[in-house]
């Protein structure tokens, strides 16, 4: 066998044994995961978002198939400021709609429900809610990352 095939072989090894297990959203999503918790249960986090007495974000998305959503994930949700932000100012809601994932009937359900009562069309739609559920804004990816997507919910939140 010549070097190069032995090479060429090498490496389809090492990416086969690194693969294993390995989903499409897994491969999507490597080394981007955000640093924050997302609820998936509305009513929790309304109950929540009262006790504490903070605006709701529901991140309406498509996790492991949208491009935007990705854009969104890896240039402000993954990053220390804004989780820093989110710990502080918001609680956070999570309505996925994956090709992928699996999700209980019921999740599906909740999800549909809420993307028609908030008139979503598309992802990703960011929605910010009083935490009785009435619409403060709504918005999407912005440029500029973290910062400038911080501004950008102040700005939305000041209005209410």
């Amino acid at each position: 066998m010549t070097k190069i095939k032995i090479v060429i072989m090498a490496l389809l090894l090492v990416g086969f044994i690194t693969g294993i297990g390995c989903t499409k959203a897994d491969v999507a999503n490597a080394g981007n995961e955000d640093k924050l918790t997302w609820s998936e249960d509305f009513a929790t986090t309304a109950e929540l978002a009262k006790e504490k007495n903070l605006p709701i974000l529901v991140n309406f998305t498509g996790s492991d198939w949208c491009g935007w959503c990705f854009k969104l994930r890896d240039e402000v949700f993954a990053t220390d400021e804004f989780a820093e932000y989110a710990e502080k100012n918001l609680v956070l809601f999570k309505a996925d709609f994956p090709k992928n994932i699996a999700q209980t009937d019921e999740l599906k359900a909740q999800n549909r429900s809420l993307m028609q009562k908030y008139g979503v069309r598309g992802f990703p739609t960011i929605v910010l809610l009083k935490s009785d559920g009435t619409l403060i804004a709504q918005t999407g990816y912005q440029q500029g990352g973290a910062t400038k997507y911080i501004e950008h919910l102040n700005s939305l939140l000041s209005k209410e």
